[in-house]
């Protein structure tokens, strides 16, 4: 019996994750990136396995900060103002999202994935072996005095959705990372959750599986989808491949091929940025985020990672060397003692205005399927949405409400 051709557009956790539960269904899987598996987005990230993150950027609160997130130097927000005119259809959707109601209706359905989160990626990593890459010392979220109420709104919304968490004084801050100078008010304390300590190693120890299970890589731009007698065909500059399935999962770059596919989905792109203090590492023993400013440090192989913000400005605007700056005078009101910064790194995370990713069938062609749109936790959902997709083309029934996902949701 010949087996189900498919091709995954996309090598980050999303694609890989795509391919390698579709191999598991016993499918013939290409997986195609212009570049090397896992040298975009999820190279760059904060290694957090986050399944307590539902509620997203879409909420009531947002709203009225807005405006001194974007003037504030030390703020979480920036936006490249040559990229206004593009951003304002995807800013007016967003604003759209965030009265009470479509706020939780995203925490619901991002709590429905990210509750399944980790279980998906340790039945992956059972055959795989990430021994030392993955530590389970849990996530620290702390903040100083100001902006109290929306810190109020995300305990409560979790709590509402179950999500466990443990809040904070001082000085059990201080216990957990006696470092970190005693600017903070409060924290919360997420201690199921893990980090990676090199998330590029775990992508590719993830990728040479897929290959050692027959899984095909090729090293290509796909640049155009095509269909022959229903059957979805991509094609780069040289070369063209017709298959039976598709999957679409090339994070911020998806929009190019979905809008050859007739679709309107109002992908954008959040900007974010990472620098390394190297030999820091020790200064703390988990991922601790300054609510506030929208950044946090992780302890990785690589040195001590600083990431974060937020920065509305495309695909083809180059670093902005202000949220670098912007990034080491956080870090450094955090941590004394911390040398110069190396590594300065810009990546892209795909968004959606409803901050719900798009994960399921193209609205316009049976074959094809979506994968993308996870926004800042890209990382932690990519074995999740990999597993789904994968039952969705295998025609398994799940427990989950998958229309909120959809990209009907858009029309």
């Amino acid at each position: 019996m010949t087996k189900i051709n498919i091709g995954v557009v996309g090598a980050g956790i999303q694609g890989v994750c795509c391919a390698l539960y579709l191999q598991k269904k016993g499918y013939d899987v290409k997986l195609f990136d212009k570049d090397e598996p896992g040298n975009s987005a999820s190279y760059g990230n904060a290694g957090h396995f986050s399944p307590y993150a539902s509620v997203s950027l879409n909420r009531t609160d947002v709203v009225t900060d807005i405006p001194a997130m974007l003037l504030g130097s030390r703020g979480p927000l920036a936006l490249k103002w040559n990229y206004v005119p593009q951003m304002i259809p995807w800013f007016t959707k967003f604003l759209f999202n965030c009265s009470t109601k479509k706020m939780m209706h995203t925490a619901k359905y991002m709590h429905q994935i990210l509750d399944i989160a980790l279980p998906a990626f340790d039945e992956l990593f059972e055959n795989v072996d990430v021994s030392g890459l993955i530590e389970n010392k849990g996530v620290l979220y702390i903040w100083d005095k100001s902006n109290l109420k929306s810190r109020e709104l995300e305990i409560r919304l979790r709590d509402e959705l179950g999500v466990k968490q443990k809040v904070l004084n001082p000085k059990e801050i201080h216990d957990l990372e006696p470092n970190i100078k005693q600017f903070y008010h409060g924290g919360v304390y997420y201690d199921y959750a893990r980090h990676a300590k090199n998330p590029k190693k775990i992508l590719t120890k993830l990728f040479d599986h897929f290959i050692e299970g027959g899984g095909k890589f090729l090293k290509l731009e796909i640049k155009d989808v095509d269909f022959d007698n229903k059957k979805p065909v991509v094609r780069s500059d040289a070369q063209r491949f017709i298959f039976d399935k598709l999957v679409i999962a090339c994070g911020a770059f998806s929009k190019r091929l979905t809008d050859q596919l007739h679709e309107k989905i109002p992908l954008d792109t959040e900007r974010g940025y990472h620098i390394h203090f190297k030999n820091c590492e020790n200064l703390i023993s988990r991922p601790v985020v300054y609510s506030n400013r929208g950044f946090g440090m992780t302890p990785m192989e690589q040195g001590l990672r600083v990431v974060g913000t937020v920065e509305f400005g495309g695909l083809k605007n180059p670093l902005s060397k202000s949220r670098i700056k912007n990034l080491i005078l956080n870090a450094k009101d955090m941590l004394d003692g911390l040398p110069e910064h190396t590594d300065e790194w810009l990546g892209f995370r795909p968004t959606l205005p409803d901050f719900l990713p798009v994960i399921g069938p193209s609205k316009n062609y049976e074959n094809v399927f979506y994968c993308f749109g996870h926004h800042h936790l890209g990382w932690t959902l990519g074995a999740i949405s990999g597993k789904i997709i994968s039952k969705m083309i295998a025609g398994d029934k799940t427990n989950l409400d998958l229309k909120p996902y959809s990209s009907l949701r858009f029309y």
